[in-house]
């Protein structure tokens, strides 16, 4: 099995993520579109991954199966020792609920609600929640929980975004372009917050993203072609997000 985690570094830490054989195909009237051919591979729990490669390669949809927020054709996938590919769909939003957080491009907050409500949401209906005030602390905006979005710039609100996933203390962090809609400050910012959340907390982070930069500040790098994973690089030296290269 390919591995994303060394031999000697990860031999005693159980993986966070196991595939063996995942594809998945969408299949239309016109052609069946193979976004995933056969992927195995495991990933280690706690670390930074970053997920790159072209549009169409299969990184969002390996992060929607692994997320559960869709499902494979065939081939297994594990969280931890649950299988995931052998989950109802009631099953799957428990898992949802209970142990993942998402991130996206957009940041898909309430606009009605101040950033201490919109993190609220998600408080109410977990079973051990951090607070929002803790939350929205632990990325920088503290002193912003009663603005409302359209009174913040989109970096804040994706950082409200981000708080509002690690409300409910998930043990993994899914992030799909988190900060594609940015320019360089307020993207550098967004990833000051995930680096600090896997840091303190040890939230196992996955980040889809096409800027190649940003695999400089992660554990792994997971290159993706063709639905299949073409190489996996560790970095021996990671450096701070302050120190990107946008």
């Amino acid at each position: 099995m390919e591995t994303m985690g060394s031999d000697n570094s990860d031999a005693s830490r159980t993986p966070i993520y196991r595939m063996q054989d995942l594809t998945k195909t969408y299949r239309t009237e016109a052609v069946d579109v193979h976004a995933l051919r056969g992927v195995t591979a495991e990933v280690p729990a706690g670390e930074i991954i970053v997920l790159l490669g072209a549009s169409g390669s299969g990184k969002s949809t390996l992060l929607n199966i692994l997320g559960g927020l869709d499902t494979a054709t065939s081939g297994k996938a594990w969280f931890r020792d649950e299988e995931l590919t052998a989950k109802s769909d009631r099953d799957l939003t428990r898992y949802r609920r209970d142990h993942v957080g998402f991130v996206f491009q957009f940041y898909n907050l309430v606009p009605s609600l101040t950033a201490r409500e919109n993190v609220a949401l998600v408080t109410e209906i977990s079973s051990d929640p951090m607070t929002p005030e803790e939350a929205l602390e632990r990325v920088g905006l503290g002193h912003r929980m009663d603005h409302f979005p359209a009174e913040m710039s989109g970096g804040e609100q994706q950082r409200v975004a981000i708080a509002r996933a690690i409300a409910k203390r998930p043990e993994v962090l899914l992030c799909d372009e988190p900060t594609g809609a940015l320019d360089s400050k307020t993207g550098v910012q967004v990833l000051e917050a995930l680096h600090k959340i896997n840091a303190e907390l040890g939230t196992s982070t996955l980040v889809i993203t096409h800027n190649a930069g940003i695999q400089a500040m992660a554990h792994r790098v997971v290159f993706f072609a063709d639905g299949d994973i073409s190489e996996i690089r560790e970095n021996a030296k990671r450096i701070e997000p302050t120190e990107i290269v946008w």
